[in-house]
């Protein structure tokens, strides 16, 4: 039997599996009460308890988080069968400097003006708990987790789930 691994172990764990996504749905609060998701792109491969993006100043998204700070971010690395969801408190805000530093060119696809797009913001998102699910098996493995478990009635063991808290 494997021991579970330490805080710091899954820490560094969803910081892996988020820098091989990279492309997660940030989920926020609209002010009707509905969840809305939407794709965003990670900005910062490190992890260290806050995610980056770019967004406009005026757009829904930054209003819902100006109302309603709470957000989920979710990435889903299908090539490595893998999930994280990461809820947190999120804030916009302008700095030149970290947006210099958080730049690079494809994001110009979005903000044409580049560093100088009228209404250019960040969000950061700092992290209160992420939960990750790992499965290292192979889809023919789970196939036969899945047989496994309409045999014996148990339900089939998915791989690795742990909780992190920041």
């Amino acid at each position: 039997m494997s021991q579970a691994p330490s805080a710091a172990d899954a820490r560094d764990r969803v910081t892996e599996l988020i820098r091989d996504a990279r492309i997660c749905m940030l989920t926020t609060m609209a002010l009707d009460g509905r969840q809305v998701s939407r794709p965003m792109g990670l900005q910062e491969a490190e992890f260290d308890g806050d995610l980056w993006f770019f967004a406009y100043a005026d757009s829904a998204k930054v209003r819902q988080i100006r109302v309603n700070p709470e957000v989920n971010v979710s990435f889903s690395d299908q090539r490595r069968r893998a999930w994280v969801s990461i809820s947190g408190m999120a804030t916009d805000g302008y700095d030149r400097a970290r947006v210099e530093r958080l730049w690079n060119p494809m994001l110009e696809t979005w903000f044409p003006e580049g560093l100088d797009t009228p209404g250019l913001t960040t969000i950061k998102v700092h992290a209160v708990s992420a939960e990750y699910w790992d499965s290292p098996s192979s889809p023919v493995v789970d196939l036969l987790g899945l047989a496994r478990a309409a045999v014996t009635g148990r339900p089939p063991e998915p791989g690795e789930r742990r909780e992190v808290r920041y």
